[in-house]
């Protein structure tokens, strides 16, 4: 894990990256996602190594990812079920599945997201929830929440694209 600054606890983004940012993580959840659930699923599907998949499951559990039962007693053996924590990433993964088909398959999708009823492709965009607005770099902004520290306070004012004061990147 990398070294924990004030700054990065803070953040929502720096937060979520402890938990999910390393590669192996994301795609462990993928797979979950697609229906694995036991050791032997995501070491076939990800051919990873036992001790770094050990590591990345024990921390996904840890972090209230997974939530680890056992479906055997002898030998002891165990699933890892996704808790509602891990459901509410899938947004991101849907998101970079959509950002990787657009700007890194340049000979065409391999993979597509798609409607479960009548399996049409699905275009996925991040949107506000009160007016179903897409929410992009143009019209967002960062600013203090609530429980933010003065210090996060002075960051926020001086970051000049994400500044309301500031005209919009792209503007």
């Amino acid at each position: 894990m990398q070294p924990k600054s004030a700054s990065i606890q803070e953040c929502p983004v720096g937060r979520a990256v402890e938990t999910v940012g390393e590669w192996w993580s994301i795609l462990i959840l993928r797979d979950a996602f697609q229906g694995a659930t036991k050791f032997d699923d995501f070491s076939q599907s990800l051919g990873i190594a036992p001790n770094i998949l050990s590591r990345r499951l024990a921390h996904l559990t840890e972090s209230g990812m997974f939530v680890r039962r056992r479906y055997n007693e002898r030998p002891p053996r165990y699933e890892y079920v996704l808790t509602d924590k891990a459901r509410d990433f899938f947004p991101v993964v849907a998101t970079l599945l959509a950002w990787g088909n657009k700007h890194l398959a340049p000979k065409g999708e391999a993979i597509l997201l798609a409607n479960r009823h009548d399996r049409r492709p699905f275009n996925p965009v991040v949107v506000d929830a009160a007016d179903m607005q897409p929410i992009t770099l143009t019209n967002a902004v960062i600013i203090a929440g609530p429980r933010a520290s003065r210090v996060m306070r002075k960051r926020l004012t001086s970051l000049k694209a994400m500044n309301p004061a500031v005209a919009p990147a792209g503007d």
